[in-house]
């Protein structure tokens, strides 16, 4: 079904349209990279001499372009062992479940100090960067889902998972927290 899918959609772009849209994903997050260094520099000594004790880098698979999964990357923004934490309380899980699968930052115990001014101006999104250069990731396009997500996409999931997954998109640019799924799912289709 795999090399169907690639086959279907992948004549749906030329070969130069791809060529020039990679070497475009490859030179901008190159340059992203290099202006947001001091960021990343930042963000190390926040971590290593703030409350924010543990790696510096979140790392989640994520299901990329044709079911191909990939581990996206972020800034840390939760302590170590955060599952467990919001497990410990019962109460907060289920409103963390009601509230599909979310909590409002100032009483999600989860969330660093440093972890909600990161989330709050998205850059724990800039590592993301170097998924593109890898070319896990695009600059535009659908934001990247974790499998148990794919169901949202019903039979469109394999249109879904036709082209790379991006770092930006339609979903954030029309209010990426406020929107739940399906409008997610068409909007990103």
């Amino acid at each position: 079904m795999k090399l169907m899918v690639e086959q279907k959609y992948a004549n749906s772009q030329s070969w130069w349209y791809r060529f020039v849209k990679r070497f475009c994903d490859i030179v901008l997050s190159l340059l992203a990279l290099i202006v947001f260094s001091p960021i990343f520099l930042f963000v190390w000594l926040a971590d290593r001499f703030g409350d924010n004790k543990g790696p510096l880098f979140f790392k989640q698979v994520r299901i990329g372009q044709y079911h191909k999964p990939f581990k996206i990357l972020k800034f840390r923004s939760m302590v170590v062992g955060a599952d467990e934490l919001l497990h410990q309380d019962p109460e907060l899980y289920k409103k963390y479940v009601a509230h599909n699968y979310k909590l409002e930052p100032d009483e999600d115990p989860r969330i660093t100090r440093l972890g909600g001014w990161l989330r709050k101006t998205s850059i724990d999104e800039i590592p993301q960067f170097i998924n593109i250069l890898r070319g896990d990731m695009s600059i535009v396009g659908p934001r990247p889902v974790v499998k148990e997500e794919l169901v949202e996409y019903g039979e469109r999931v394999d249109k879904f998972l036709s082209v790379r997954p991006g770092a930006m998109g339609l979903w954030q640019a029309s209010g990426r927290s406020n929107i739940g799924y399906p409008e997610r799912a068409d909007l990103e289709l």
